[in-house]
C-alpha cells in the first residue's frame, strides 16, 4: 500500500489554475469586442502583441532559470490582455512589449511564478509604463464618428496609427477636475459612460461590457463581490461626501476593471470575508483621496497596488483562529 503525506489542507477539487485563467479570458472577452468596436483592429493588435510577448517573456524565463514550463496555465495570457486594457489605444505597440516584461519577469518569474508575486503583475506593469513613459500612456482617444457628447471635449483632432479614426480628448476624471462638474456641457453623459464613448484605455471605457464579464466570473464562483462592492461603495460614498457625483466617478476610469478583475486576485487579496472587506474599503478610500485631492486623475491603479503590500498584514488581523486555539482559549 502507498502512502502519499502531505500538509493540510486536504480537500480536492477539479478546478485548476487553468480552468480559472480560461473563465477569466471568457469574461474579458466581451471587453476585448467592445474595444474593437470603439477603436478599431489597432485595440486586437496590442492585446495580441501583450498577451503574446507576455507568454514569450515567460516561456524563455522559465527555461532560463531551469523550472518547469508553466505556460499552459494561461495566467501570462490573463496578463497580457489585464496589461493591454491598461493601456490607450494610441500607445505604441513596443510599450505592450516593455510592459509584458515588467509583468512577468520582474514582477512574477523573479517572486518564483505564479502563486508568490507579492502585487499583482498587470497593474504594477501599468504603474511602471506611466510613470516610465507619461505622454504616450495618457494619450487618450475616441472613435471620431462614435464620438457623440463627447466631441466637445476634443482637444487635438488626428488620425490614428491603423487607419481608424480617432480624436484626441480627455478622460471623464480629468474633465469632471477641470471643466467645472459633471453638468458641464463637456462632459459625457451617463449613457455614453456606460456604453464606452469616452477618452480611456481599452478595456476600461465600456463599463456594459465588463458586467456582462462580471456576471460570467460570478456565475462560474471564479470570484465573490465582497471586494469589488465595499470598493465601489467606499468610492462613491467618500466622492460623495464631498460633493463629487458618486455615479460619475464609478462609471468614470478603471474602478470596475480594477474592482472586479484586479482587486481580487486570489495571490495579492486577503483570504477572509473580513479581510476582503477591509482590503476593498481601503482601495476605495485611496482611489477617492488620489481622485479629489492628488494630482492625478485616477487613482484605481495606485491604490490596488498599496494594498496588496498590506495583504500579509491584513491576514494577520483578520485569519479565523481555529477552534481550540490559543487565543480563544486564553480568552476563555
Amino acid at each position: 500500500m502507498m502512502l502519499q503525506v502531505s500538509s493540510s489542507p486536504h480537500i480536492r477539487d477539479s478546478i485548476t489554475s487553468s480552468r480559472l485563467m480560461l473563465d477569466v479570458i471568457i469574461a474579458l472577452t466581451p471587453s476585448l469586442i467592445a474595444s474593437v468596436f470603439l477603436f478599431g483592429y489597432r485595440s486586437l493588435v496590442m492585446v495580441l502583441v501583450a498577451t503574446g510577448s507576455a507568454v514569450l517573456f515567460e516561456y524563455l524565463c522559465r527555461r532560463i532559470m531551469k523550472r518547469y514550463n508553466s505556460i499552459s496555465d494561461l495566467s501570462a495570457i490573463v496578463t497580457g490582455m489585464l496589461l493591454a486594457f491598461n493601456m490607450p489605444a494610441t500607445a505604441p505597440y513596443w510599450i505592450a512589449i516593455v510592459g509584458s516584461f515588467v509583468a512577468i519577469v520582474v514582477v512574477k518569474q523573479m517572486f518564483g511564478g505564479i502563486g508568490y508575486n507579492f502585487v499583482n503583475p498587470a497593474m504594477a506593469a501599468r504603474i511602471v509604463l506611466t510613470l516610465s513613459f507619461p505622454s504616450a500612456m495618457t494619450r487618450w482617444a475616441v472613435m471620431a464618428n462614435r464620438a457623440g457628447a463627447t466631441a466637445g471635449a476634443v482637444i487635438e483632432a488626428g488620425e490614428a496609427a491603423g487607419g481608424t479614426d480617432l480624436i484626441a480628448t480627455a478622460t471623464p476624471l480629468y474633465l469632471l477636475q477641470h471643466a467645472g462638474g459633471s453638468g458641464s456641457s463637456a462632459m459625457p453623459s451617463y449613457l455614453d459612460l456606460f456604453i464606452g464613448t469616452k477618452g480611456g484605455c481599452l478595456g476600461e471605457v465600456s463599463i456594459l461590457a465588463l458586467l456582462v464579464g462580471v456576471v460570467y466570473l460570478i456565475v462560474r464562483q471564479v470570484i465573490t463581490p465582497w471586494i469589488p462592492l465595499t470598493y465601489i461603495l467606499t468610492v462613491a460614498a467618500a466622492t460623495a461626501l464631498f460633493g463629487q457625483d458618486p455615479l460619475y466617478h464609478v462609471l468614470s476610469g478603471g474602478l470596475i476593471l480594477g474592482a472586479f478583475f484586479m482587486a481580487t486576485d486570489y495571490i495579492t487579496s486577503p483570504l477572509s470575508r473580513k479581510g476582503k472587506i477591509i482590503f476593498g474599503i481601503g482601495c476605495g478610500l485611496m482611489t477617492a483621496l488620489i481622485r479629489l485631492f492628488g494630482g492625478m486623475t485616477e487613482g484605481v491603479s495606485f491604490s490596488i497596488l498599496f494594498m496588496n503590500i498590506l495583504t500579509p498584514q491584513i491576514d494577520r488581523w483578520t485569519t479565523p483562529v481555529p477552534f481550540g486555539g490559543g487565543a480563544r482559549r486564553a480568552k476563555a
